[in-house]
């Protein structure tokens, strides 16, 4: 008994330490390889602890590499925007304007009923009020309203507001995105007389989003943002 205490509370420390290392994730928001890794991990030291004939090193050598492998997975999705769309996906639109895609709901294979929960969760009751909604790599939903269906706040009172698209991100850690450059109607032109008036370049840059009406946000690399 004494063995099999000691070997638990072993087992304990290091699988503490490698969720640790892994991340401050959340069990609902790991990327596919993130939740595949904790998957395997628990399970090698269940059978580590099941059966004490079983070498406890054998034990602990598996995780630690398993951890050693997400982390070294982690860090190429970091540099390298294919092979982070190859392991985690990529956001998939499944309701613009207020219209559902059913094209996309039927890839996802998300139900109607899917679709209605997530918007419940975030206070919506009607598929009209969204101009956006978008199932993230993680599965979550991320939901924007219609700009006449959000709360009003004081700058709105007097105000008409007018439907327009969420920001986009432009520039991700020093890579540009043309896709997204073309869904706010802009071309690479205005993007270089934006950087130009700012004088800074691409590589410079960490984050990058703007929206239709031109209004964008600038993140530096390790300095503060920018807007205009």
């Amino acid at each position: 008994m004494t063995i099999v205490l000691i070997r638990a509370f072993i087992l304990y420390l290091v699988v503490m330490f490698s969720v640790r290392l892994m991340g401050k994730r959340q069990l609902g928001e790991l990327q596919p390889a993130e939740l595949v890794t904790t998957i395997l991990i628990s399970n090698i030291a269940t059978l580590a602890l099941e059966d004490i004939e079983i070498p406890l090193l054998h034990g602990i050598m598996p995780i630690l590499a398993l951890v050693c492998f997400e982390v070294l997975v982690s860090w190429i999705s970091l540099k390298s925007v294919k092979f982070r769309r190859l392991i985690s996906g990529s956001p998939k639109i499944i309701i613009r304007d207020g219209i559902l895609d059913q094209d996309m709901l039927r890839t996802l294979r998300f139900s109607v009923d899917d679709v209605m929960t997530a918007l419940r969760l975030g206070g919506i009751f009607s598929i009209e009020e969204v101009q956006f909604a978008i199932v993230e790599t993680n599965g979550s939903v991320s939901v924007y309203q219609k700009s006449a269906d959000q709360p009003a706040t004081k700058e709105d009172v007097h105000t008409a507001k007018k439907d327009c698209n969420p920001p986009q991100v432009i520039i991700a850690d020093g890579q540009l995105r043309e896709h997204a450059l073309a869904s706010i109607g802009q071309d690479r032109k205005w993007l270089d007389l934006i950087l130009g008036n700012a004088g800074i370049s691409i590589p410079e840059i960490f984050m990058m989003t703007a929206d239709q009406a031109c209004r964008y946000q600038i993140i530096k690399k390790d300095q503060k943002n920018q807007k205009g």
